[in-house]
């Protein structure tokens, strides 16, 4: 027996709606929307329940549900003069229309495509905008791959340094020599000490030098190295002068850093980054080291090598768990404390003696021998349960400070995982990256080159300018090249940052930092560690951006506001 015809619905091997090409019309205001008749034999609905559509009819030929509420915008007009049966078909029409989705709305401000986008690989939560502008933004100790600054002055001034302003920039970050720029540089482009000092800007040091690969970055960058010479991946006697060589720079990194001759560096490993910084910075007083991502085994081998370290995420997290405990129940409570504590102290536990005991009831039962009962490993696993889960996770972060950050360095030396045994980076040192000169150290320089484009302003087209940066962009350049920018294009600009995402857990706060450190102490201090004093001033406070970075930088009128 053949169904009951519904009006208005035709079966898609019928009348397959791709064959439908008909010109949408819109209703006039004067004339209402016409609601789409209820189906034959439709039993009605609750005004609660929703709307269920059939899931073995077709989408776009299925019938629209009586009572379902019609958009007068996109609500369509029958033909004039035709059938006042055809309104249910151009309701079907309707549902087809809704089922597609909405075209992407053309950017009608400026501010649209300074935007980040999904091509910088953001996080999902909508970054926020500080209340009010600052004349400063916060030291941000992620490494950057990539700034677009945008301006409506032209960057001309940044194009073709000529040889003399070249080598005068590279002789002025030897130097560490100190660029104080007036607020507002009348004509930038015949500014020769502008020029200089944009040079300077750029300039970092590395280690190891392979012109041929990219060192930076060295997590997820084996596709970019593969099939490339690599004549130390199978030469084992290379691989252990390369790992000597290394080791030469390395420590002379840190005894820069000691004696404060150096502000900071990163060690940039396949697996994980270091970051160590100088007394002095971020409100501490010793040296401190930052880890991320780690896991498990990293640190349990640190352990083992006697190195204490925190996790400052964890036991974050466990403080607002211990407060929120409060209002909880008493189970709740003792819950979330043991789920704290076991993270926070990140130790293997230890087996009690009620895990032997627990399963005194199945002998007494007789079925000991029928039950397979769990071993010692697989119950230490369980209760690791924790700390495994934030492997290779920000909360993974590991703070080592004071002299325990010594130990850390010979620990890295003579660790062996701290090289690839497989795959394209197979005996490849980690990746050394510094402001400053060391032994072993190359000189290179970030890549700039300028750009010009029209943005939409207003359904119009308006000529802006854009210099892009690439490469390993570490906080003082970052701090340099803005200070540069204030000055040439008249305290207006914006910037988008792309950030190396391993890196940005990096601005998390320290615990026990102290924050009241003064100043003049600190620039007494580190006298000579090559950074200018207002970026010194910077990397001197607090971190105060947590696990994230700063995505965009605006400034207006001499004033920053940014979205992290």
């Amino acid at each position: 027996m053949a169904a009951p015809a519904v009006p208005g619905y035709s079966p898609g091997f019928k009348k397959p709606p791709a064959m439908l090409r008909l010109k949408r019309k819109r209703l006039r205001r004067s004339e209402p929307a016409a609601a789409a008749p209820p189906p034959c034999g439709a039993a009605p609905r609750a005004p609660s329940a929703p709307a269920r559509r059939n899931p073995f009819s077709s989408l776009d030929n299925a019938p629209r549900a009586a009572g379902t509420p019609q958009p007068p915008e996109r609500a369509r007009r029958p033909p004039a003069g035709g059938n006042p049966s055809a309104a249910s078909f151009w309701q079907l029409l309707e549902a087809v229309c809704e089922d597609k989705p909405a075209r992407r709305a053309e950017p009608s401000e400026r501010s649209n495509i300074l935007t980040p986008t999904d091509d910088l690989h953001l996080p999902v939560a909508v970054p926020e905008v500080p209340s009010s502008p600052r004349h400063e933004f916060p030291a941000d100790w992620s490494i950057k791959t990539r700034l677009l600054f945008t301006s409506s002055q032209p960057f001309t001034w940044a194009e073709h340094l000529k040889a003399q302003e070249e080598a005068q920039g590279f002789a002025q970050h030897c130097r560490a020599t100190e660029t104080n720029l007036p607020q507002s540089v009348q004509e930038p482009k015949l500014s020769t000490e502008l020029r200089c000092a944009f040079q300077q800007s750029l300039v970092y040091w590395l280690h190891p030098s392979l012109p041929w690969l990219q060192l930076f970055p060295r997590i997820g960058a084996d596709r970019k190295i593969a099939g490339k010479a690599s004549p130390w991946s199978q030469d084992e006697a290379l691989q252990q002068v390369l790992m000597s060589d290394w080791s030469v720079s390395f420590t002379s990194l840190y005894n820069l850093l000691k004696a404060k001759l150096c502000p900071y560096f990163y060690v940039c490993t396949y697996q994980f980054t270091v970051l160590f910084r100088a007394a002095g910075l971020v409100g501490s007083d010793v040296i401190t080291a930052v880890i991320s991502p780690t896991t498990r085994g990293l640190r349990e081998a640190m352990r083992n090598e006697g190195i204490e370290f925190s996790l400052p995420l964890v036991e974050e997290c466990r403080t607002r768990k211990q407060k929120n405990s409060e209002v909880n129940l008493e189970t709740e409570v003792a819950n979330s404390l043991e789920v704290g504590n076991s993270m926070e102290d990140g130790e293997e536990a230890a087996l009690s003696d009620d895990d032997d005991e627990s399963f005194s009831w199945l002998e007494e039962m007789g079925v000991q021998d029928k039950v397979k009962k769990p071993d010692a490993i697989s119950i230490k696993l369980r209760k690791e349960k924790h700390e495994v889960q934030m492997d290779h996770k920000p909360e993974s972060l590991a703070l080592v400070k004071g002299t325990n950050t010594f130990t850390l360095l010979n620990f890295l030396i003579n660790c062996k995982s701290l090289v690839a045994a497989a795959g394209p980076q197979t005996g490849l040192p980690p990746t050394l990256l510094s402001p400053v000169a060391f032994r072993g150290g190359t000189m290179q320089t970030l890549k700039a080159r300028s750009i010009n484009a029209k943005a939409r302003v207003h359904l119009a087209y308006e000529d802006i300018f854009s210099l892009e940066i690439v490469g390993p962009i570490m906080p003082h350049s970052l701090h340099s090249l803005t200070m540069l920018l204030k000055s040439a294009q008249r305290g207006a600009f914006s910037a988008v940052l792309y950030t190396h995402e391993p890196t940005a857990v990096f601005n998390t706060g320290l615990d026990n930092a102290s924050p009241a450190l003064n100043k003049e102490t600190i620039r007494k201090d580190l006298p000579t560690c090559g950074l200018h004093p207002k970026t010194l001033d910077q990397l001197s406070q607090c971190p105060t951006l947590g696990k994230s970075s700063i995505r965009f930088l605006e400034m207006k009128d001499y004033a920053y506001s940014w979205k992290s």
